[in-house]
């Protein structure tokens, strides 16, 4: 009786895992507007490196943000191979540049796990939490935290 009460208690979550920087990470799905192949960009003169350019999506302007450079890892040579990982937050709608997206993963709430803090920076604010899967971990994106509200008037 005790486990099905806590089996009720873990609130199931879903998420699309992806890979960029050769890492594994995750995506809430409620954060996702859509999933696209990669399509060239239209340049932004004095862009931040991490900032590819804008695209026309039914007539709105996104950003697409290569998200391996924006968390410190080498950044992607995008090809059409490439997935572009259009979010949503609050009012912004951004995407981003992975290599791939693998799945969508649904977890009890209970399976994740928090993110280690040997330091405070961009990087480790920008893990909400780590799921241990096998011999892999996938770490969960913030959103919030990877993309300040200051990042829609740089981009």
């Amino acid at each position: 009786m005790h486990q099905h009460e806590d089996a009720k208690a873990a609130k199931q979550i879903e998420f699309v895992t992806l890979v960029a920087g050769g890492q594994s990470f995750c995506i809430e799905i409620t954060q996702i507007r859509e999933i696209r192949r990669w399509t060239p960009v239209t340049l932004l003169p004095h862009s931040p490196p991490y900032v590819l350019g804008v695209i026309n999506l039914r007539g709105a302007v996104i950003p697409i943000l290569d998200l391996a450079a924006k968390l410190g890892f080498q950044p992607i040579e995008p090809t059409e191979r490439h997935v572009i990982i259009i979010i949503a937050i609050e009012e912004r709608i951004v995407g981003l540049l992975v290599e791939s997206v693998s799945e969508i993963l649904g977890i009890s709430s209970d399976m994740v796990r928090d993110t280690p803090r040997t330091q405070e920076d961009d990087s480790t604010r920008a893990i909400n939490g780590i799921i241990p899967t096998g011999d892999d971990m996938i770490k969960i994106l913030s959103l919030e935290a990877l993309l300040p509200a200051t990042l829609a008037t740089a981009a």
